[in-house]
């Protein structure tokens, strides 16, 4: 085994006995547990109970029918997917639920060549068919080399607005994705279970996302 590949492991082991423990602690009562399971991540649960529902305040209710969710759940919790997986699903459960009742949903559509091309903010020619058997959505035609050091314009005010600007625009699927995977630091595996895709469908709506991301930020980039 690799050092990698042993540090993934010891991670996964670690990550693994404190979710049994927050587990445990819940079943047992524990407010104090409870209270900070929500501290970690009922900000996160509102940012993506807001991808569904535009309104705050029904957002908001989303979430707190979530963590009541949570606690009326956790006995019945079979830890098939890590705690984290399973309160996004619950939250994604309910949000789909409302915005359906509010006369919004979020469907996740298979991938083919018309939709994929319809939607395209970057040319389809650069990135690998979705059909591709090992790079299905990787560029094939990357966009140039923006600097040594990127990071440091995310630092400023305006950059970050031309960030935020981008995400908003993305298509429902790919912004979801996006923010899971980018945002909130959610695996792929977490996704995919969260949001009950393939894994392909995860990878190719990620890699799609993140390049029309960058290819709105090129030509500021470039100015900067």
């Amino acid at each position: 085994m690799t050092e990698a590949a042993a540090n993934n492991s010891g991670a996964a082991q670690v990550a693994a006995l404190d979710n049994l423990s927050v587990i445990d602690a819940l079943r047992r009562g524990d407010e104090g547990a409870f209270a900070r399971l929500v501290d970690q991540y009922h900000p996160s649960l509102r940012r993506v109970a807001r991808l569904y529902i535009a309104n705050r305040a029904i957002a908001d209710e989303v979430v707190q029918d979530t963590w009541l969710g949570v606690i009326q759940g956790i006995w019945a919790f079979e830890r098939r997917s890590s705690l984290k997986t399973w309160i996004f699903r619950i939250l994604i459960n309910r949000a789909k639920t409302r915005a359906a009742r509010e006369g919004r949903s979020v469907p996740f559509p298979r991938f083919d060549a018309a939709v994929e091309a319809a939607e395209a903010a970057v040319a389809p020619h650069r990135f690998q068919p979705v059909d591709h058997p090992t790079e299905p959505g990787r560029w094939t035609h990357p966009p140039p080399d923006l600097g040594a050091s990127p990071e440091r314009w995310l630092l400023a005010q305006e950059t970050r607005q031309h960030l935020q600007s981008a995400i908003a625009e993305l298509p429902e699927h790919q912004r979801l994705v996006l923010i899971l995977r980018d945002v909130e630091g959610c695996s792929t595996e977490e996704v995919c279970n969260a949001l009950g895709i393939q894994e392909t469908n995860t990878r190719v709506l990620l890699h799609r996302a993140r390049a029309k991301v960058r290819a709105a930020l090129e030509p500021y980039l470039k100015r900067v």
